[in-house]
This record gives C-alpha cells, sequence and structure tokens, in this order.
C-alpha cells in the first residue's frame, strides 16, 4: 500500500525533502507532479520527519504543492540467465532498447559475505598481458585499483582484461562515461566476442549523480548472485573518482560538514563496503574487483587513492600508456607464483625487474653524456626489448609463452651467469 504525502518543503538540484512518517531510508518514491509528470526517486536520509529523496531525473516542473508516495520496496537488481549481455542504467533500467530483464529480484547494498564461507585465495586470473601475469599476478577474490591520470588508457586497459580474462562472467560498471567511452565498451564487447559473457550497468557523465551511486551496488549485487551459482566473476568499476565525486556533490547540496579536501568523513567506509564484495566462495564461486581511480593532479595522497589504497590489495600504475613496474604492486601474487604457476615463475620475474632498474641507471649516464661501458650497453638493449615485448599494452600473450619470452629477452642480452638465476633453472629453461 502505498503512502502519500503532499508536504514537500524544499528542493534543492536533485534532492527533494518532504515530511514523512515511518519511512524507510532506501525505499523508493513517486514525485507526481502537477503537469501529469511522474519523477522516480530514492530515500537518501531521514531526520525526525523530515525525508531527503534523491530524484534520478532532473526535478524540473516540481513544486511544494506536489504529492510524494512512498513504495514499501527498496531498490532491487534483477539478476538471472537473461541478464548477459544487456546494458543497464544505474538505477537497472534497460538502455539497450532490448526487452525487460527476467529473473530473481536481489536487494542491493548488502552486507559482504560471511566471512566464515570465505577461502583463503588461491587461484590466479589470467589476463594475457604480461606486465599482470608474470609481475603482478591478479588472484581469483582480489580487490585492485588502477592508479592513473585522467587522459591514460585506462578504459581500453580494461577492454583488455574483460576480453582475454577466463573469467565466467565480467560484469562491467561504468561511471561518469563520456559517451564515446560508453559506445567503445560496446563496440570492443561486440567485436571481441565477449557480449554474451558480459553485463554493463552505466551511468554517463550528463546522468543524476545518485545512478552514478547505484552503479557498483548494482553490478557487486548481480555478481554476489552470479557467484553463489559457482561462476568465477570479475567486476570491472570505471571510474571510482566519479564515484566519490558523486557522494561529495550530494553531501554539500545536503549541507553537511564536509572533511579532507570537501569529501565526507564516511568516504573510507563508503569504499570499504564496495571493495569488500570481494570474495572467494567455499564450494562456490568468486568475485574478483578491477577498478579505476584517476588521481587528480596525479596526486597520490589526494583522499580518493589515499583511502583506496588501504581497502585495496595492491594496485596497478598506468602511465605513459605503460603499466608501471615498479609502482605496482599486488600483495597476493606470492600465494600463486610457484605455487600453481611454473618454478621459474618468481625467478625470471625478478630478474627482469632488477635488471630493467638498473637500466634506467644506463639510460642516465647515456643522457649526461658518460661513455658507456660494454654492460651499459646490454642493460640498454635489455631495456629496449623489455618495453617492447612485456611494458606494451597490445602485447596478447598467455602465461606461459611470456614465462618463454623472458628468458628469450635475457639470454638475447645477456650470459647466463649474469642474470642472477639459480643454476638449475638456467639449465632448465635457458634457451638453445
Amino acid at each position: 500500500m502505498k503512502k502519500v504525502y503532499d508536504r514537500i518543503v524544499d528542493i534543492r538540484g536533485n534532492l527533494i525533502s518532504v515530511e514523512a512518517k515511518k519511512i524507510k531510508l532506501g525505499a523508493l518514491a513517486n514525485v507526481h507532479c502537477a503537469n501529469g509528470r511522474t519523477i522516480f526517486a530514492s530515500v537518501l536520509s531521514i531526520d525526525g520527519e523530515k525525508v531527503i529523496l534523491q530524484a534520478f531525473e532532473a526535478p524540473r516542473g516540481v513544486s511544494t504543492g506536489d504529492r510524494v508516495s512512498f513504495l514499501t520496496t527498496r531498490i532491487e537488481a534483477t539478476c538471472g540467465e537473461s541478464l548477459l549481455g544487456r546494458r543497464l542504467s544505474g538505477s537497472g533500467s534497460p538502455i539497450d532498447d532490448g526487452p525487460e530483464v527476467l529473473g530473481e529480484k536481489i536487494g542491493i547494498g548488502q552486507p559482504s559475505f560471511n566471512p566464515v564461507k570465505r577461502i583463503i585465495p588461491h587461484q590466479m586470473v589470467h589476463t594475457n598481458i604480461p606486465m599482470i601475469d608474470v609481475f603482478n599476478c591478479l588472484v581469483k577474490s582480489q580487490k585492485i585499483p588502477i592508479f592513473s591520470v585522467a587522459g591514460e588508457p585506462y578504459n581500453a586497459l580494461l577492454m583488455r582484461i574483460a576480453n582475454q580474462t577466463d573469467a565466467d562472467i565480467v560484469i562491467i560498471g561504468g561511471m561518469g562515461l563520456r559517451y564515446d567511452d560508453y559506445q567503445a565498451f560496446i563496440d570492443n564487447a561486440e567485436k571481441s566476442g565477449s557480449m554474451e559473457k558480459s553485463v554493463m550497468f552505466v551511468h554517463k557523465a550528463t546522468d543524476p549523480a545518485v545512478e552514478c551511486l547505484l552503479v557498483p551496488d548494482m553490478a557487486l549485487a548481480c555478481a554476489e548472485k552470479f557467484a553463489t551459482q559457482n561462476k568465477d566473476v570479475l567486476v570491472l568499476l570505471t571510474d571510482m573518482t566519479a564515484f566519490a565525486d558523486s557522494i561529495k556533490e550530494i553531501m554539500i547540496t545536503m549541507d553537511q560538514i564536509p572533511s579532507n579536501r570537501g569529501y565526507p568523513g564516511s568516504l573510507y567506509s563508503d569504499l570499504a563496503s564496495r571493495y569488500e564484495k570481494a570474495v572467494d566462495i567455499d564450494g562456490g564461486g568468486s568475485i574478483t574487483i578491477i577498478s579505476v581511480t584517476t588521481m587528480p593532479g596525479g596526486d597520490v595522497t589526494h583522499p580518493i587513492p589515499d583511502n583506496t589504497g588501504y581497502i585495496t590489495e595492491g594496485q596497478f600504475y598506468l602511465h605513459d600508456g605503460r603499466i608501471d613496474p615498479f609502482g605496482s604492486l599486488s600483495r597476493l601474487k606470492q600465494q600463486v607464483i610457484g605455487k600453481i604457476t611454473r618454478e621459474d615463475h618468481g625467478d625470471v620475474a625478478n630478474a627482469q625487474i632488477r635488471l630493467y632498474a638498473e637500466s634506467k641507471k644506463a639510460k642516465e649516464r647515456e643522457s649526461m653524456g658518460f661513455r658507456l661501458s660494454q654492460w651499459d650497453a646490454k642493460l640498454l638493449n635489455f631495456s629496449r626489448l623489455f618495453e617492447e615485448r612485456m611494458m606494451n599494452l597490445e602485447v596478447n600473450i598467455p602465461l606461459v609463452e611470456a614465462l618463454d619470452l623472458g628468458w628469450k629477452t635475457l639470454a638475447r642480452c645477456f650470459q647466463p651467469h649474469e642474470i642472477g638465476i639459480k643454476q638449475d633453472l638456467v639449465n632448465k629453461y635457458w634457451p638453445t
């Protein structure tokens, strides 16, 4: 039964304040305008009898004399096999001109999975990207951000991962997307043939801020449902900075007291409650989360990347169109390297990173006009090959081939005794 109220006391941006009783947080509402228009909204906060609604569209034409009817349900996602291949808005409505999505209704923003049912991460998620698979393995149930700045090809990197992952289902949550970025995700999924295992929840830059807040909750609610059905789900979120900025925008409109750089004091828990959905279920599937966090001005101490770093399990640094081998880190990679991957994985990866770090010093000596030694020449040759064969994001090879390519690169530039790898591994894997 709907509860109807007509005491709208304030309208500010997309926020509508109404006096009402016995309303639940997150409940849905319809605002009935005098011109016959109906605006969909949800309960954002409650202060005594003052209820603040967040409209899902610009509340043009709403007046204080209009009526508000509250529904008995909260925002829900629809999850089922018919969801695959579909594109939906942050509120879960189809935006691909397709039919209504059929399936089970599930609540969003629910508590994280029962810790008792979680297992220690121990399986690798393959991406066929050497800078991830070889040097910073992605592990099932890991939560890891891509730290970047505006203008870097982070969306293109997410598309590559979506195309090449061995996960059963890929759920893409786009926040603050420009139309060309949104269309690029569609074109990529259709061209690569990954659409049939993909789901997209999209908030475009022109959409209301509340839909931006709903995108990760919708994506993760569906991911949890699929994971309980023994599916390995990869959730790709771009851009969590747009998500945090939407929280900030709504908070300012509500006249709340800001914290660090204008963001709310709840920013940490707002981010953590989403990232903690990552899980490897005992006897079930898994949820792995990769998110993009664009750093304003490239500042890693900005509140968004700073809070993210405390929550997640490493990071990929993306700059100059490449994943930085020094700033990137996967804290769970030791769970799989040399245990479920080939025995030489750790040694050949560490040797390449160590020699690439030395090549940076050789480049400095070269740029300063110093006379280079034969060792410097070897390092510079290795640096060129390493960037071409490993760091180029266009490289698409399985892990075993990438390890073999690492050995070939080392063999082309150095003698076996120069690379610092155990002799028994050199004897076994050195190219002949």
